[in-house]
């Protein structure tokens, strides 16, 4: 007589089951996939929109406090374009896309917008104005696609040099 054999194996509910378990769980690790791809770029956004922020704030802090024309803090922007600035208060009401410090276009940044603020009324600390320290609050907001925006913030001041002591060695290029 012949020993049976014991049949081992899956039955049919249970390949079944298993391939409904396998295809959940394949779906839903996919659709993770598909968020974190499609939301990748957003950290490059936020940082281009810094940096170029970052630029901007730079550039229009080294310029000098008062106009070298006519050593007054804050006169009406001179004409003649973004590589005629002279001044920090020239920067005032700056707005549109992104162009290198002689005005030229950044072709690679035309998504982004940059608006610039500045303030001769700030105070820092409590100072003002009218305290002898002379204080320009800039602001510099960077805006990207997808509505990534960063805004930042910086003092230009000018300790004891008013308008009288421009002429002043020691507050020339402030």
């Amino acid at each position: 007589m012949c020993a049976r054999r014991a049949w081992r194996g899956f039955s049919l509910v249970e390949l079944v089951l298993a391939i409904a378990v396998m295809g959940i769980t394949l779906a839903a690790a996919t659709s993770i996939f598909v968020v974190t791809t499609q939301h990748s770029a957003d950290p490059m956004i936020q940082q281009q929109a810094q940096l170029v922020a970052e630029s901007y704030l730079d550039e229009i802090l080294i310029k000098r406090f008062y106009d070298p024309d006519t050593s007054n803090v804050c006169p009406a922007a001179e004409g003649g374009g973004r590589s005629a600035y002279d001044n920090v208060c020239d920067y005032n009401g700056l707005s549109g896309a992104p162009q290198d410090q002689f005005g030229n276009a950044i072709a690679t940044l035309s998504d982004y917008n940059v608006q610039v603020a500045v303030d001769n009324a700030a105070s820092l600390n409590g100072t003002t104005n009218a305290d002898g320290i002379k204080v320009l609050r800039v602001d510099v907001t960077v805006t990207g696609p997808g509505g990534a925006s960063v805004t930042l913030s910086g003092y230009r001041t000018n300790y004891e040099c008013n308008s009288a002591a421009a002429l002043n060695p020691e507050c020339k290029g402030l």
